[in-house]
């Protein structure tokens, strides 16, 4: 029977910008359990040297339940929950904005995500497309945030024709209500990133002994200092594309090469923003975050230019500015870019500002800060 003569549907996902209103909230349909096969895998890819995340023994006499999921494990996963419902129609990631992690994930944790739609507007310059900004809380079991940030996403205008998803949920639920008033009433203040370090470091900081220890404790930074990562890494073709799918990610853009011949600025596939995030962040790791008691929040964060596979990422740090956090700790506000296909001492060398000039090899930037222990009498 020709298949002609039958009726089918072709449900679609995302949304186009007429589809969003300020105030919306999505639950996003994935929940998931973290579990130590999918940490194997991230930690595969990723050559993050902090303990908390590897070492049972280190987290524990730290003051947490056990060796704590990576930060930016908990963020591909909140950000690639949200692209069915928000951005699987998206041409671009913006911006990372106000990225937090105010309580410790556990491998076992389940994690489910909600965003609630702050404002839309149509470009000016470009009108058949427009902004949507949203902010994302990721939750465990419990009921408690793990993971909240906000981002800018660039839609198409017009509604979206097929749509699979349930009628949008006008206002906010109780727990997005709170989220967001706190998130209002101190955004920009100094003090609010500090205030996600979570509940174990709320009495006396006890870092644990680590033989081992490298260099980059609070004392070793200075403001000023410029820190080029040495090492890079070449991104696999089925490295990139396994760790979408693991993560949930539904954009085709990063895995489906039909539609990307067709739709796709580059005509290939590309690799998901958060995945270059990861990758900026571990190559900067050994040199910046090893010691790292927190990751108190990241802000100011775009995508400069595409990655693909084969390409071979690079990382560059500078301290932005340092300030007392108590007698055991204090805080380190960092940049941090990643380049591509050439190394950041190869940038320098050609006159090229790594972190205020615009080049087609700068994939990525950001600022991040980070709790770090001081004293080495206390360590010892």
């Amino acid at each position: 029977m020709n298949s002609s003569t039958h009726n089918f549907v072709e449900p679609k996902y995302g949304r186009l910008l007429d589809d969003f209103r300020v105030g919306d909230v999505y639950h996003h349909p994935w929940e998931v359990t973290i579990d130590d096969g999918m940490l194997a895998m991230f930690a595969a890819s990723f050559l993050d040297l902090n303990p908390l995340y590897s070492s049972s023994r280190f987290a524990r006499e730290l003051g947490f339940g056990d060796r704590v999921v990576p930060p930016l494990v908990m963020l591909n996963l909140a950000l690639s929950f949200t692209v069915h419902d928000v951005s699987e129609q998206a041409v671009a990631h913006l911006a990372y904005i106000d990225l937090k992690f105010p309580n410790a994930a556990y491998s076992g944790d389940t994690l489910s995500v909600y965003s609630e739609i702050l404002a839309v507007r149509v470009s000016e310059s470009k009108p058949d497309r427009g902004v949507v900004h949203l902010r994302t809380i990721g939750l465990n079991q419990d009921g408690a945030a793990v993971v909240t940030f906000e981002r800018k996403v660039l839609i198409p205008t017009g509604k979206l024709e097929g749509r699979a998803h349930p009628e949008r949920i006008q206002g906010t639920t109780e727990t997005a209500e709170s989220v967001s008033d706190a998130s209002s009433a101190e955004a920009g203040s100094k003090e609010h990133r500090l205030k996600c370090a979570p509940q174990e470091f709320a009495g006396e900081i006890n870092t644990p002994a680590w033989p081992g220890r490298p260099r980059g404790l609070f004392e070793d930074f200075e403001e000023g200092d410029l820190i080029l990562h040495s090492i890079g890494h070449t991104v696999g073709e089925s490295e990139h594309m396994q760790l979408t799918i693991l993560t949930r990610n539904t954009h085709p853009l990063h895995f489906d090469e039909v539609y990307c011949r067709e739709r796709s600025f580059t005509k290939t596939r590309v690799v998901e923003g958060g995945l270059v995030f990861a990758w900026a962040a571990s190559l900067a790791s050994r040199d910046t975050t090893a010691n790292a008691l927190w990751e108190l929040g990241y802000d100011k964060g775009s995508h400069l230019n595409p990655v693909l596979a084969g390409d071979t990422l690079y990382a560059a740090s500078r301290v932005i500015e340092k300030r007392e956090y108590n007698d055991r700790a204090g805080v380190v506000l960092f940049a941090l870019v990643a380049v591509k296909n050439e190394t950041p001492s190869s940038l320098i060398r050609r006159g090229l500002n790594l972190f205020e000039s615009k080049y087609d090899q700068k994939v990525f930037e950001i600022e991040r800060e980070i709790l770090l222990p001081k004293g080495l009498a206390s360590l010892a």
